[in-house]
């Protein structure tokens, strides 16, 4: 996958967890280069993000998300080096479409003719930069009016994954969207996806974490994989509730609640030798997964008839309960060592942190970080290419 793209994301405080992470770390998998910027900021400074979830009530809950640390600076930022851009939803753009500097940016990228991917609230600053004026597009609903104020086209959000290109300009209603979003962006940006017709299977549970169960499951989607979700004692249309781990300072990760993650099949009566490959995430959910006598038997099943297998941060827990790890290398969550040790796996250090290995079928990661190097790494056991 040649580096030949790159692309910009557009932040600001309290946007959309998974509207910035998803397509940052997907977009990074399938070799493109992507630089965040927010006015104000620096690279290495972060923004807090919102996690925005639909629990029964008239409209989405907020809690507090993700820490997401910025690798550019919007000061220097120079469009002419940019193929691409990404502008997520949340809270942010409220306040975004009222920033000149974010405004003009946005007109100017959208005069270029270059691919414009707006997610969500993100549509607030189309409207701002007059970007929208008789176009087609889509928006998180109570984004509707400005939109038909500024003379967009308005296309109703019949469903949350609704998304809408007309011409350079691709529009998302949330992020349930993003396997389409992403998809259609790549390929404005010229790629080329092959080889993506696979089935993959991904092993979950409660207070799994929440990058590692969404992030390497829509990029998957986006690729065009067929991806299904399963939990013990669960069937599809059920939710897990996630965890959010995160580095805030403390001597060992912070955990808040996450998203609730929607199961895609019945764990009962599931056939799992017609998948292709199996995605373990981390977070607490392995600890009693690893447990489970039908878990276990799943991982060993993939693992002898030697398909891909990808686990990432304390899904290795369950790796080393199968007894699939003697003879293997792997890395993992550094407090998941012990587990790999006993296991008779070989430790691999994640340093840094974001380091991924391959041994055999076997893809490991170290924590969410990694999810690039962890999604590419599956890809290609997979036989899975982007090219532009």
């Amino acid at each position: 996958m040649a580096n030949s793209r790159t692309v910009l994301i557009l932040c600001g405080d309290y946007m959309e967890d998974y509207e910035v992470m998803v397509p940052f770390q997907a977009l990074q998998a399938f070799g493109v280069s992507v630089h965040t910027v927010c006015p104000g900021k620096k690279a290495g400074d972060s923004c807090p993000t919102a996690v925005h979830d639909f629990c029964g009530h008239q409209t989405y809950s907020e809690s507090r998300g993700h820490n997401f640390t910025l690798n550019a600076n919007f000061d220097e930022v120079d469009l002419s080096k940019y193929d691409g851009l990404v502008i997520p939803g949340g809270r942010a753009p409220e306040y975004l479409a009222l920033t000149p500097s974010v405004v003009e940016l946005v007109k100017e990228f959208s005069k270029s003719g270059k691919p414009v991917a707006s997610i969500c609230h993100g549509q607030l600053i189309l409207a701002a930069a007059d970007t929208v004026n008789g176009r087609k597009c889509t928006a998180y609903a109570t984004v509707g009016p400005a939109l038909i104020a500024a003379g967009a086209k308005w296309v109703e959000p019949g469903t949350p994954d609704v998304c809408v290109v007309d011409g350079s300009l691709i529009t998302a209603a949330t992020y349930e969207g993003h396997p389409e979003f992403i998809q259609l962006f790549v390929k404005a940006l010229g790629g080329q996806i092959t080889g993506a017709n696979k089935r993959i299977l991904f092993l979950c549970g409660d207070y799994m974490e929440d990058y590692e169960v969404k992030v390497p499951f829509q990029s998957l989607q986006a690729l065009g994989c067929q991806v299904d979700a399963v939990c013990p004692e669960k069937k599809a249309g059920d939710r897990c509730p996630t965890a959010i781990h995160d580095f805030e300072g403390d001597q060992t990760y912070s955990e808040k609640p996450g998203h609730t993650f929607a199961l895609t099949t019945n764990f009962d009566g599931l056939v799992s030798s017609s998948y292709d490959a199996l995605v373990i995430p981390g977070g607490r959910a392995p600890e009693y997964l690893a447990l489970n006598e039908h878990v276990l038997n799943i991982v060993k099943e993939f693992m002898n008839s030697e398909k891909p297998v990808a686990s990432i941060c304390h899904g290795q827990q369950i790796l080393a309960a199968a007894g699939v790890l003697k003879g293997r290398k792997c890395t993992a969550y550094p407090a998941v060592k012990l587990n790999v040790v006993l296991g008779g796996g070989t430790w691999l250090e994640p340093d840094p942190i974001h380091r991924c290995f391959t041994d055999g079928n076997l893809v490991t990661g170290a924590a969410w970080p990694g999810h690039p190097e962890f999604v590419s790494q599956l890809m290609a056991l997979l036989g899975i290419q982007v090219s532009f």
